[in-house]
């Protein structure tokens, strides 16, 4: 019986296969944002088991296992990895239609070898197999990312991370990966969040400026991307729940800094002016340094906040926003497109509804500096599956040009999810390929095979400009 996952996984007609075997399958991974620990990288970890590597962390799969009725000792509680991983292979064969079946059994193939389904009578066999495997130097972070055919890492860094790790990965000259830093402000920029002023103290010691002003903030800020930038940083990165854009003089953005310092009540106008002039400096400050700006918006974070006390952030409870957005964001852009300050930019949205939106207004602003100098970028999040990939392509192309988009990222923090630019690989080859099957396109495979390596890796590489 053919394998679950064999070479032809999810391409459903000739030109597809020929797109995928002959063009994409070997091309190098880019991968631009994820959240991998450097520190994990540097030390080039070795994990105890596959709950390790696999489940700690993946609020993904907390979020199947609690729909299914799951306890939660065995998801994020005092049970032990290999409880765990009996919760999570009882899980899967009922997450059939989800992506969480595919990149499982991916994950299993292509780093594990094997072609069992995981399910509740396999799953003795696979965790003795997997552990086995485990005890393997290929199975070190730095193993696995060199297996997976990695290139470029850019991982997620707060302006006050000493960015120590990232120094130790460049002075290891086994790790052929480039590993860079991706500056994340958003602490700088939330005026509102309760530990506001304590950031601010800490940034004040890292950046060796005393914060007792607004501008003195961005006095601090423009050191630590000076900071980032010498140690190859050339992204920024900003989740945020809207994208603010209320015009802001600097005496009034000052005034309301004194008052976020001092703990006092701050009116939703005035966190959008803060937000907004913040935004602007650092946007003409990579500008300045030929960095590429991004922004991923629309997430509701944190609603249940019976298990946000238990358990924190990142835990599994965040849901897609509804808000508007054209306005603001054509606003924003054009802010700092009249002075020639508008950065390469990259706009994600969690809401799939933005797609149209965002496509129409990046159109405003593209350039002859770069091409696809404006990015809507890939799904994010809840839409990095294939209906909502499929989606986020055909609108792009729909409205912009997708053969200048700059392809897929991980934005995972399992060093086992490479296996999702090959899931996304498929999905553009099959896309395509359909195209031609239907006679939407040319049965061109050089052209159409140039389209697709770009998008799988060239675009990126040329967009990023890191040597």
């Amino acid at each position: 019986m053919k394998p679950f996952i064999h070479d032809d996984f999810m391409l459903t007609n000739e030109a597809s296969r020929v797109l995928f075997h002959q063009y994409a399958k070997d091309m190098p991974i880019y991968d631009y944002h994820c959240h991998l620990s450097p520190k994990e990288i540097a030390e080039n970890r070795r994990f105890s088991n596959i709950t390790e590597i696999w489940l700690h962390g993946d609020h993904y799969k907390w979020r199947a296992m609690r729909s299914l009725g799951v306890e939660e000792e065995l998801i994020t509680g005092k049970a032990s990895d290999y409880e765990k991983f009996q919760a999570w292979a009882r899980s899967v064969p009922y997450t059939i239609g989800n992506p969480l079946y595919h990149w499982t059994h991916l994950e299993l193939k292509r780093y594990f070898e094997t072609d069992l389904l995981l399910n509740e009578e396999t799953s003795e066999e696979i965790w003795n197999h997997c552990s086995a495997m485990i005890q393997t130097k290929d199975f070190r972070t730095q193993g696995i990312i060199a297996q997976s055919g990695v290139k470029v890492i850019c991982t997620t860094d707060d302006p006050i991370d000493t960015l120590e790790f990232h120094q130790r990965i460049k002075e290891q000259s086994s790790m052929e990966t480039k590993v860079l830093p991706a500056f994340r402000p958003d602490k700088a920029v939330e005026i509102i969040r309760p530990d506001f002023q304590e950031y601010i103290n800490k940034l004040s010691d890292v950046s060796e400026t005393d914060i007792i002003s607004y501008e003195n903030l961005l006095k601090a800020l423009e050191k630590r991307i000076h900071y980032f930038h010498r140690e190859g940083c050339r992204i920024s990165d900003h989740g945020i729940e809207t994208l603010p854009y209320t015009p802001c003089t600097l005496e009034e953005a000052s005034a309301i800094f004194e008052k976020g310092v001092s703990g006092q009540s701050i009116s939703k106008q005035e966190e959008e002016m803060y937000k907004t002039y913040t935004l602007l400096f650092l946007g003409r400050m990579y500008s300045s340094l030929g960095w590429v700006m991004q922004f991923h918006v629309g997430a509701l974070r944190n609603n249940n906040h019976r298990m946000f006390n238990l358990l924190g952030p990142d835990t599994g409870y965040d849901s897609i926003h509804d808000f508007d957005l054209s306005r603001n964001l054509n606003g924003f852009l054009n802010e700092l497109d009249k002075r020639d300050e508008l950065p390469k930019t990259i706009l994600y949205s969690l809401n799939p509804n933005h797609n149209y939106t965002i496509a129409t207004a990046i159109g405003n602003f593209q350039s002859s500096e770069t091409k696809g100098k404006l990015q809507l970028g890939s799904g994010w999040w809840y839409n990095d599956q294939k209906i909502g990939m499929v989606k986020q392509m055909t609108d792009l192309a729909s409205i912009g040009i997708l053969s200048t988009f700059i392809g897929m990222l991980t934005d995972s923090r399992s060093f086992l999810s490479f296996t999702r630019h090959e899931y996304f690989r498929r999905i553009l080859c099959d896309l395509l390929g359909g195209w031609v099957e239907a006679g939407e396109a040319p049965r061109d495979y050089h052209l159409l095979g140039k389209i697709v390596q770009d998008i799988c890796y060239t675009n990126a590489s040329n967009y990023f400009e890191i040597e």
